[in-house]
């Protein structure tokens, strides 16, 4: 079943009309139905919130992707989401744990490949190491070495929570952010509350929640403001602008998201290119932001001047690479004539991620809207491994 069809059958099940129903969600029926009948894609992520928020669900509810089964390694990381689940679960900080604490050394050297993995969208790699990894931690932070261990298992947390979380899963990825927000607090670190205050913004906007997502960036940013001379402190602050930037737009608030925009990209002038607490924060990566901000706003044209001027390579990270490419892509798909350039940005973010491409509803739902209207044997076979009809 397809986005269209999902959002039709819950608008049907309720008894309402195609007017009435995009009435709720504050945009036109003609809209509502061109993505109903499939005529338009479901691919810009605050269109799609609306419509949720219409129907009084999820938009991950809307969106079901399936993973093709041929993937392998994408079917796996799938299937790691559930004992991801299950560690962030049992991992309380208030209950002692059940196991002995391991040095904290070799928590970090652990850490350190789960990072990398993550960079490179590994997701069923990371998936494989985190279910334990997360129930080592919660040992070691009861242990003698407290302070590392919590600084480790707020980490580690926080990468739980984008793996779900890219893998489609918001409510899993909120519990993750909890976790590290917990950590950080035990922690008594300013800059680690910055930090997973980012995952829980993050979170929420996934979960179509701009209105949270924005409130929990401000007053992160608030919080952290007394604390700037820390090391990572400016990358996270820069980092939750650009979340801000993000939640305004979907809250329609444009000169807010500007302005938020306009701050990130003067924090990233004085950080430089940063990878500091692996954020990747610097003038690229703001830019790489915007990209995904504008094609969402509904500005594909500017979002494609903006990745003209941009350099995804400068960042060695697969995880920033693929949606730079993949969020291009949707701007190029929206603009007649561009049809073949956007198979090629796609086809780009597949050989960086195929994992994290695969399991993406937006990459899905463009890839979809091209077959739609143009041909070819690279388009059919980019359809073919994504699992699109």
């Amino acid at each position: 079943m397809t986005v269209g069809e999902r959002i039709k059958a819950r608008r049907l099940l309720r008894g309402w009309s195609v007017r009435y129903a995009a009435s709720r969600a504050g945009i036109s029926h003609a809209t509502w139905s061109r993505i109903e009948r499939g005529q338009q894609a479901a691919d810009n992520r605050f269109v799609l919130a609306d419509i949720a928020a219409a129907l009084e669900c999820s938009s991950s509810e809307l969106v079901g992707v399936s993973v093709p089964a041929a993937d392998r390694e994408a079917v796996a990381a799938l299937v790691a989401v559930h004992g991801i689940r299950q560690a962030l679960v049992d991992i309380d900080l208030r209950e002692r744990a059940d196991r002995p604490a391991p040095p904290v050394a070799e928590l970090t050297r652990t850490l350190e490949l789960i990072d990398a993995l993550r960079r490179a969208c590994d997701y069923a790699g990371a998936g494989r190491i985190l279910p334990d990894f997360l129930r080592a931690a919660h040992a070691a932070a009861a242990g003698p070495e407290r302070p590392a261990a919590l600084r480790v298992l707020c980490e580690a947390a926080f990468h739980a929570s984008g793996v779900v979380r890219n893998l489609g899963h918001p409510a899993e990825a909120w519990l993750g952010a909890e976790r590290s927000r917990e950590a950080a607090e035990a922690a008594d670190d300013p800059i680690l509350l910055g930090f997973a205050a980012y995952a829980r913004a993050c979170a929420a906007s996934a979960c179509g929640s701009y209105q949270r997502c924005l409130t929990l960036a401000s007053a992160a940013i608030d919080d952290l403001r007394p604390h700037l001379a820390g090391r990572g402190a400016l990358e996270t602050l820069g980092i939750l602008h650009l979340v801000c930037a993000d939640a305004g737009r979907g809250l329609k608030r444009l000169d807010d998201s500007r302005g938020w925009s306009t701050e990130a990209a003067a924090l990233a002038g004085r950080t430089g290119e940063s990878d500091e607490m692996g954020l990747f924060f610097g003038p690229t990566n703001v830019n790489i932001w915007r990209v995904a901000i504008e094609v969402d706003g509904g500005e594909p044209g500017r979002a494609l001047e903006i990745a003209g001027e941009t350099n995804p390579a400068v960042i060695d990270a697969g995880c920033r690479q693929v949606f730079y490419y993949a969020d291009a892509a949707r701007a190029l798909s929206q603009i007649k004539g561009k049809e073949r350039e956007a198979v090629r940005y796609l086809l780009t973010a597949e050989r960086i991620a195929p994992q994290h491409l695969h399991a993406s509803r937006l990459a899905q739902e463009t890839t979809r809207a091209l077959l739609e209207r143009s041909g070819g044997m690279q388009l059919r076979g980019l359809c073919e491994r994504m699992g699109v009809a």
